[in-house]
């Protein structure tokens, strides 16, 4: 049978309703890192508007791990706590919950994008010490003293664990929470991918130097995540599949490919394909309508791990395709989810495809 964007698609004993993934979006608007009303409208609004999942923005494994003061954290019972009513609400709306456990690395302790984004320096009250792969804090643009990189350390080897088991704390706490999903955030040039790419690995150790050690961390976290994690709900891991830097050693198409059978070894059921965010220097080939989907295809062809595909995919008979050609097995929107809450519905009408719409909408049909 033809598989579309509206066939409900199953891995390990979890079914999604359909092959629509609400994309991690950070929100910015958290308090010490809780959960509040806005995150359960913002995740709510999107799983009555049909997504099949509904993944949170990145969730901050360690309190030095947030990108922003602002970001959510999943660092505490308390936290997990108070993301549990979001869950819930989501789940009865029909949608899958996941959440994003991310560790922002040496891209943490920077101010909202509303404010700027410019880096915290550790020294300010609002700011704290990074750490990376390197000593080598990100580079915030230009160098004036108002954009001052936070201070950036090396973790020491002896460290790594520490980072490992606060992913696995994690993500006990998010099954407490309720999330059916656990992403683990590989990408964008936060922590993982810091270990990952040449460009940010300058150690000597055993994480850092040839393929197999600088992957080492990301595997020993998927691991370490499934190994707690619930056998019948699947595990995600965010990748980006290029560093977007062809003119000097760095990550790559054939380096994610060559990643992907690992981390389906370390536990992961899907590979979340994205791209770039290691350093400004970036070149992106093009922003045009799904411009990341080669990258997609490449690991889905390259192995037989699944994938989600994202960027730029707006429209519902392209992201329809994506499916139906076996370019990907689900389609992460983000943008166009921020722009259109009930994008799914609207395109399950424009496809002919029959969905449940929630009992207090149903006469807003198009009927």
């Amino acid at each position: 049978m033809t598989q579309s964007l509206f066939t409900p698609f199953s891995l390990r004993g979890t079914e999604f309703r359909n092959r629509v993934m609400m994309s991690p979006m950070c929100q910015y608007s958290a308090d010490d890192g809780f959960a509040n009303d806005w995150h359960r409208i913002h995740l709510g609004s999107r799983a009555v508007g049909g997504a099949g999942v509904v993944m949170t923005e990145a969730t901050a494994v360690e309190e030095r791990g947030r990108i922003t003061p602002g970001c959510l954290g999943i660092w505490s019972d308390e936290h997990a706590e108070a993301l549990a009513p979001t869950v819930e609400f989501v789940r009865s709306q029909g949608a899958t919950p996941g959440i994003q456990l991310a560790h922002a690395g040496r891209k943490a302790s920077h101010r909202p994008p509303s404010e700027g984004g410019t880096p915290i320096p550790a020294d300010d009250a609002d700011g704290w010490e990074t750490v990376s792969s390197t000593d080598d804090p990100y580079p915030d643009g230009d160098e004036s003293e108002s954009n001052e990189p936070a201070a950036t350390r090396r973790l020491s080897t002896d460290e790594i664990p520490d980072v490992v088991d606060a992913f696995a704390d994690a993500a006990a706490r998010s099954i407490d929470a309720g999330f059916e999903i656990a992403e683990v955030h590989a990408a964008h040039g936060y922590l993982v991918h810091q270990f990952l790419s040449p460009v940010t690995n300058d150690r000597d150790d055993e994480y850092g130097g040839s393929f197999e050690n600088r992957t080492r961390l990301v595997r020993e976290v998927v691991s370490a995540v499934r190994d707690v994690w619930p056998d019948d709900k699947p595990v995600f891991v965010r990748i980006s599949a290029t560093d977007w830097l062809d003119e000097r050693d760095s990550w790559d198409v054939d380096d994610s490919v060559r990643l992907a059978p690992l981390l389906a070894d370390a536990g992961a059921d899907l590979i979340d394909v994205s791209g770039g965010g290691i350093h400004p220097d970036q070149e992106l080939p093009n922003t045009g309508p799904g411009y990341q989907l080669p990258y997609a295809e490449a690991i889905r062809e390259g192995t037989d791990v699944p994938v989600a595909a994202v960027g730029g995919i707006t429209e519902p008979t392209h992201a329809d395709a994506v499916v139906r050609n076996d370019r990907a097995d689900l389609v992460a929107l983000g943008r166009e989810l921020l722009r259109h809450p009930y994008w799914t519905l609207e395109a399950a009408h424009e496809l002919g495809a029959e969905v449940e719409w929630p009992v207090q909408y149903r006469r807003g049909r198009f009927d």
